[in-house]
């Protein structure tokens, strides 16, 4: 199923140019996986705050933009300059989860009322990462399959904010938008795990 994951390899052009200059200036993958996760862990902060100020919800959609370049950096400094590491493995697939966790949960503070949609649609992003991890757990490669991945997340989250600003009536509909949403992460999740059980499948019977 389609998912804003397949223009991965286009962002990533857009980013090279940056990524020999962190190189060269010593900045590690893990410096940025952190940084995404620190960087998360303080906008989901001030989520909390927009139930009063509607207005602090514009940091969601910049940041999750900024969040989205540097999971590309970190991973394209690990590949392309020798860098990978099994404790940035881990960083990247915790800091992941705990960074969905900490910008997703506090949209509950803005719209009480979708507070159990909101805590499903963030377990849906834990699931559907455990889901695309666990093939690689067994022996196949990591799936990102759609339609409900990371960046399809992000730039739902990112719309929803915007559209809230600038019509605040709009987050009565949060509670069907969150609820959809946590729906197609669970065929996500099956489409990840049937994808790399068929792969595994293929894999024995070649």
């Amino acid at each position: 199923m389609p998912s804003v994951y397949d223009l991965k390899t286009r962002f990533q052009k857009l980013l090279r140019p940056l990524v020999g200059g962190m190189a060269r200036a010593g900045v590690r993958p893990n410096h940025l996986t952190v940084g995404a996760l620190v960087g998360s862990v303080a906008v989901g902060a001030s989520v909390l705050l927009a139930s009063h100020r509607p207005l602090w919800l514009l940091g969601l959609p910049v940041w999750l933009l900024m969040r989205m370049a540097l999971n590309a950096l970190d991973g394209m400094l690990a590949r392309e300059h020798e860098m990978v590491t099994r404790l940035g493995g881990v960083l990247n697939e915790m800091g992941d989860v705990l960074s969905d966790l900490a910008l997703y949960l506090p949209l509950a503070a803005v719209r009480p009322g979708a507070a159990w949609v909101v805590v499903a649609f963030a377990l849906g992003a834990v699931l559907t990462e455990m889901s695309g991890v666990l093939g690689q757990a067994l022996g196949a490669r990591r799936h990102y399959e759609g339609p409900m991945g990371k960046s399809d997340r992000a730039l739902l989250v990112g719309l929803l904010a915007v559209v809230a600003v600038a019509w605040p009536r709009s987050l009565a509909a949060w509670e069907w938008v969150l609820g959809a949403a946590a729906i197609l992460s669970a065929v996500t999740c099956w489409n990840r795990l049937r994808a790399a059980l068929a792969e595994l499948l293929a894999r024995e019977g070649a």
